[in-house]
């Protein structure tokens, strides 16, 4: 029995190791079978099983085509059977991903990070009125909580002005105009709150036994 005994490292490697072995070895039956219905045959039973094993796909998009895509991959793309989809190409799937294109902007202020000064580059094109004026104040809210976000303190509202006049170049100016922001501890209650820090006790009551006699 020794001498018998197979380690994995000896074996040949599996495509798709969350399949396990006996999935693979099947596939390898059904490449043997030399009577094409009866590989046709044999490949739907494998989809059937390979579908059990993956019970909580079933309501996926496109189910059946990636079990199918799966089994030709499995075989090595060499499998010939009448599938329902086309067969993948073995090609396109070797390809390396291509690159992500990572921001290299490095901003002043990071905290407010890159998504403010994008908002604020948009907003400055507008044309005046109602609208515009809504969404510089929402941002201008938004980035006082940024700030009480890297800095646990309080903030005036005249700093957070002077930055977006400069993230703005100059072409957003709130001093003067009477504006007021949100305070910082409405803005600090309602972060807390979204993070689930600092949040009140429970309401239940304590559960009574109604056979345990009252002290």
């Amino acid at each position: 029995m020794i001498e018998n005994l197979q380690y994995n490292n000896e074996r040949s490697q599996l495509a798709i190791p969350e399949y396990g072995r006996h999935i693979h070895k099947m596939i390898q039956q059904v490449m043997a079978e030399e009577d094409k219905e009866q590989r046709n045959k044999q490949a739907q039973a494998i989809i059937g099983i390979m579908g059990n094993l993956n019970p909580h796909l079933r309501d996926v998009a496109d189910f059946q085509h990636k079990l199918w895509d799966q089994l030709f991959i499995m075989s090595d793309f060499k499998l010939d059977v009448d599938a329902p989809f086309p067969k993948p190409d073995a090609e396109v799937l070797a390809a390396p991903p291509t690159p992500l294109d990572y921001p290299q902007s490095y901003p002043k202020y990071r905290f407010y990070g890159n998504n403010i000064k994008g908002m604020i580059d948009v907003v400055v094109d507008w044309e005046e009125g109602e609208l515009k004026e809504a969404l510089i104040y929402v941002i201008a809210n938004h980035m006082k909580k940024c700030f009480l976000n890297w800095n646990k303190d309080t903030v005036k509202d005249q700093v957070i002005f002077d930055h977006l006049a400069e993230l703005s170049g100059g072409k957003i100016v709130l001093t003067g105009k009477g504006e007021v922001l949100t305070d910082s501890e409405n803005l600090i209650r309602l972060s807390n709150k979204r993070f689930g820090k600092g949040g009140s006790r429970s309401k239940h009551k304590k559960y009574r036994n109604p056979k345990q006699r009252r002290k």
